[in-house]
């Protein structure tokens, strides 16, 4: 762990990085090297693990590199992220993936922008895959029209209207206010983050980064887009160990997600055909594997700016 001196002025309280790790295997490694380029602040890592077993996270706990926290079982993110969280004395807190790589700076990028939005609830990296695409990682608040556009074409048709408006990938990526940031790395304001109660633990994966900045913003706080922060984010190992799986709960956590939107007796058929859908959706997934992968990046990482505006 980083014992780099804070900045002038600053107390010296590490920033607290939150990992929930389920056999992370080498990229555990590579997240932490990395890290020691991405920020000159004092640190501290966190390890929620939800029940690895290849012994990567007691690696690291064993040469000092971040402390273990056994959650017990298989959580969730959302749930494991909350406790990593738990006792932080940061005002800043970083919520991560393992298998992100942090480009140099940029965890210094996103406090640095935290620091030019007073309301920021959460600040988000662009984030890029091991392909060069920019993810879209900063997205509009969902719509029932564009969700349904987005779901239903998106796989066989990435340029449609509906999947450009949710994802907001439309112009070059500037620092800006969104509707909602992934969860693969996000930098979270701890006193907003706490005053919400922190991630909905009924979403055991999928839907709770959606789901927390409805609700930071619900309690006036801003999702702030930094695409002069980047990182890289593998992704894709839990789908590919376990695909079948992470189709029903990637579907599972959509229907509760837009559940409880259009809760209510009135609008009980409007559920009936979200679920029916959804689980037309989902078989097909099973047999039309592109249907579960979605529609992919619509653009190259190099329209990232090179600096803040």
């Amino acid at each position: 762990m980083s014992t780099t001196p804070a900045r002038s002025g600053e107390p010296v309280v590490p920033l607290r990085i939150a990992v929930v790790t389920f056999s992370p295997g080498a990229h555990l490694r590579q997240f932490l090297d990395s890290l020691e380029t991405a920020t000159t602040r004092p640190y501290e890592v966190v390890l929620a693990d939800n029940g690895s077993t290849d012994g990567s996270p007691e690696a690291a706990a064993g040469v000092g590199r971040a402390r273990l926290l056994r959650t017990g079982g298989n959580l969730g993110y959302g749930a494991a992220s909350n406790r990593a969280v738990a006792g932080a004395r940061s005002p800043w807190v970083v919520v991560a993936n393992p298998d992100v790589v942090w480009m140099p700076g940029s965890l210094d990028e996103l406090l640095d922008a935290a620091d030019r939005w007073p309301r920021a609830g959460a600040v988000g990296p662009a984030v890029r895959t091991p392909d060069g695409d920019l993810y879209p990682s900063a997205r509009a608040k969902p719509s029932l029209g564009r969700g349904i556009g987005h779901a239903l074409v998106g796989w066989w048709w990435p340029a449609n209207p509906w999947t450009a408006s949710y994802r907001g990938e439309r112009g070059s990526p500037v620092e800006e206010p969104v509707g909602w940031l992934s969860g693969a790395c996000l930098l979270l304001r701890r006193d907003a983050f706490e005053a919400v109660d922190g991630f909905d633990e009924s979403y055991f994966m999928f839907m709770e980064d959606l789901d927390l900045g409805e609700r930071l913003g619900a309690a006036g706080w801003q999702n702030i887009y930094a695409p002069s922060a980047v990182v890289e984010h593998t992704g894709g190992h839990s789908w590919r160990r376990a695909p079948a799986r992470m189709l029903y709960h990637h579907h599972r956590s959509v229907y509760r997600y837009l559940s409880r939107r259009y809760a209510g007796l009135s609008r009980a058929p409007l559920r009936a055909m979200i679920a029916g859908g959804l689980t037309a959706r989902f078989l097909g997934a099973l047999v039309v594997h592109r249907i579960g992968r979605g529609a992919p990046p619509a653009r190259r990482a190099d329209v990232l700016p090179s600096a803040h505006p």
